[in-house]
């Protein structure tokens, strides 16, 4: 079987590939990257597509950002996503490609909706305006998958994860998540002798964060019954955490002490977005990393990173 994983450089592509290597040691696992081709270019991409004939498709690659740069380029986050997934999807249609899943985000949901979400709320509200170009852009190609699998048989389902973090997250930047960033803080407070850390907003809102080893895994092991997955399915750690609680969390990893000073002027997005993945769960979704564990393994694999490239970034 040969399967093309988009993202491959990215957190949860990375994943992917080395799970589907793990799982399928026999297949033929294609990480697709930037140096493969500009996937917002549909005629590259169709050519690559046309090279590889992958017989499935997980398509993780997105230009993801976390709230400053949502905030900053709306347009861009639409746009490009726009471009990028109308490139793989009908690129993957158009040369017969059967199986796909399109990796959306919980960012699809309306804000401040009810708790937790199920897939039938994707559009039964508004979004939150703080991502609303990127969550467009991932309804989009989630409808694009319920449509072309209704019209021309295909099995393109879409799996929604919870927020994510874990070895070969983004770090030191605007496009670090909330994890990441707190990780990143926590590690560089910790170099400087920092006696505090600015957090925005006033710390109550809460987020889900899975860690992406455990959706990289299932999704390796049930993916073979893609065809008897409904459209969508949410995939999440099934509880909750204050930002707060992932700062605190993230000094004890770090082993470090400091104080932590909110600032409510500052946009913290929706209050609280916990997804209901009892769907995913009847296809085997069990996933068994608590995010204490999850948070020391994503930092254990930040010092390794970092220890490899002899140098860190100056934090933004």
């Amino acid at each position: 079987m040969r399967v093309a994983v988009t993202g491959g450089r990215g957190m949860l592509g990375s994943a992917l590939v080395r799970a589907w290597q793990r799982a399928h040691p026999g297949d033929e696992v294609h990480a697709i990257t930037r140096d493969d081709a500009d996937l917002r270019d549909r005629g590259a991409t169709r050519r690559l597509f046309e090279r590889l004939s992958p017989d499935l498709v997980l398509h993780a690659a997105a230009k993801v950002g976390g709230i400053s740069a949502n905030v900053a380029s709306p347009t861009e986050f639409l746009a490009d996503n726009l471009a990028l997934d109308t490139s793989v999807l009908e690129s993957a249609r158009e040369l017969g490609v059967r199986d796909l899943i399109y990796f959306g985000s919980s960012c699809m949901y309306p804000r401040d909706y009810r708790q937790p979400l199920v897939e039938s709320d994707v559009l039964q509200a508004p979004l939150e305006p703080t991502n609303e170009g990127y969550a467009l852009a991932k309804i989009t190609g989630a409808k694009y998958c319920e449509y072309a699998s209704r019209q021309y048989g295909l099995n393109y389902r879409v799996v929604i994860p919870s927020n994510l973090y874990g070895p070969n997250d983004h770090y030191g930047s605007e496009a670090s998540h909330l994890v990441a960033a707190t990780i990143w803080k926590a590690h560089v407070a910790r170099e400087t002798g920092a006696d505090h850390l600015d957090v925005w907003g006033d710390g109550t809102a809460r987020r889900e964060f899975t860690y992406v080893e455990d959706v990289a895994d299932w999704v390796a092991s049930a993916a073979h019954g893609l065809a008897d997955w409904p459209p969508l399915l949410n995939v999440g750690l099934g509880r909750d955490h204050s930002i707060r609680e992932y700062y605190e969390l993230a000094l004890d990893v770090v082993g470090y002490q400091c104080e932590l000073e909110f600032d409510p002027s500052k946009p913290a997005g929706m209050h609280q977005k916990l997804m209901d993945s009892s769907l995913a769960a009847s296809f085997g979704w069990a996933p068994p990393t608590d995010i204490r564990s999850g948070m020391a393994a994503a930092y254990a694999a930040f010092l390794s990173a970092e220890a490899n490239l002899g140098r860190t970034e100056d934090p933004q």
